[in-house]
């Protein structure tokens, strides 16, 4: 499995971190530049979770999407409100059969948030494989992609999203790297990529499916139809506001169900956004993941950069990788020549 050189940071368990060897992209005060001599790359946005805030800087993530080299296309029903979700059930389960009969290539979500997993018995998860559509997405999204897998065999994008990743500040281009690996990602580029990571042997290497996500949601299906059976794989995990218990009580059941040492490794991305409390007395993610380490025999390596927040990589949900660590680097390897 071929290993070329990367430039690094230090990563901890506390905070996934990683460097790429990227230059910045710059950009005026005034209005984002696109960077991308190429074709647009049309990308159809869709809200199958929770509604789009009136106040979200909507025209301002579109304008960073096009400078970022995308031509974005709103589904009819992205910006409808229904209680706490983006419309009905039944409304949003019809914006997928849109996407798969538009001709954009991509589809992407607008948001996470919570609504998804009503929306699976809804669906015909084969025929939106046989769509042959690229779908992107994380945090809530992960019911759809793990449905996929599951129902489908079928490979999909754990990515950005875009009011997550491209509603910058005025004058703040997107994260690069987040913008590069999507662009590689959707144009059959993306060969290999490299992160700082902590934890498991040195040496490692590995191949199997790569799969996972939002940690909560991959929790919620645990027994149901739209889990996937995966037995050798890379599982990586994230989550967002959740305190470290929390984490752990979920990690728990993924062990005690026999998930965790079903996988050949599992890989943590961010786990971000809580707070700790006194009588936690020194309680937190480094204890969490010491600790499970200690109670399975798969490697557990820790400093992906995936889920709520920057940057983040664009990773083929489904597909079979590659996985192998030299020193504190580790590399996902996506295409093998």
């Amino acid at each position: 499995m071929p290993r070329p050189p990367a430039k690094t940071a230090p990563a901890s368990d506390t905070a996934p971190v990683s460097e790429f060897d990227t230059a910045p992209v710059s950009a005026p005060d005034t209005a984002p530049v696109s960077t991308f001599d190429a074709a647009p790359l049309p990308l159809y946005l869709i809200s199958p979770s929770s509604a789009v805030p009136a106040d979200a800087p909507l025209a301002r993530s579109l304008e960073n999407l096009r400078a970022a080299g995308f031509d974005p296309v709103l589904d009819p029903g992205a910006l409808r409100t229904h209680q706490r979700f983006a419309g009905t059930d039944a409304q949003r389960a019809a914006a997928f059969g849109r996407a798969a009969a538009q001709p954009a290539p991509a589809v992407m979500i607008t948001r996470g948030g919570y609504g998804l997993n009503r929306l699976l018995p809804m669906l015909d998860f084969p025929a939106l494989a046989r769509a042959g559509k690229q779908w992107i997405g994380y945090s809530d999204f992960t019911a759809f992609q793990l449905a996929m897998l599951a129902q489908a065999d079928a490979v999909t994008w754990s990515g950005p999203a875009l009011l997550d990743d491209f509603a910058t500040e005025p004058g703040v281009p997107p994260d690069d790297i987040t913008v590069d690996t999507l662009h590689d990602a959707l144009a059959g580029r993306l060969e290999m990529l490299g992160f700082r990571a902590a934890g498991g042997p040195a040496g490692l290497e590995v191949r199997g499916t790569l799969w996972g996500g939002n940690l909560t949601v991959l929790c919620s299906l645990l027994g149901t139809p739209w889990f996937p059976q995966v037995r050798g794989g890379i599982l990586f995990l994230e989550d967002v506001g959740e305190h470290p218990y929390r984490i752990e009580r979920m990690l728990g059941q993924l062990l005690q169900a026999g998930v965790l040492d079903a996988q050949a490794a599992v890989l943590i991305g961010y786990v971000n956004r809580y707070r700790l409390v006194d009588r936690d007395a020194g309680f937190d993610m480094p204890v969490v993941i010491r600790r499970l380490r200690g109670l399975t025999r798969t490697p557990i390596l820790t400093g992906l950069p995936v889920g709520h927040d920057s940057p983040k990589l664009t990773l083929p949900h489904g597909a079979r990788v590659g996985l192998a660590t030299e020193g504190r680097t580790a590399y996902l390897v996506l295409h093998e020549h």
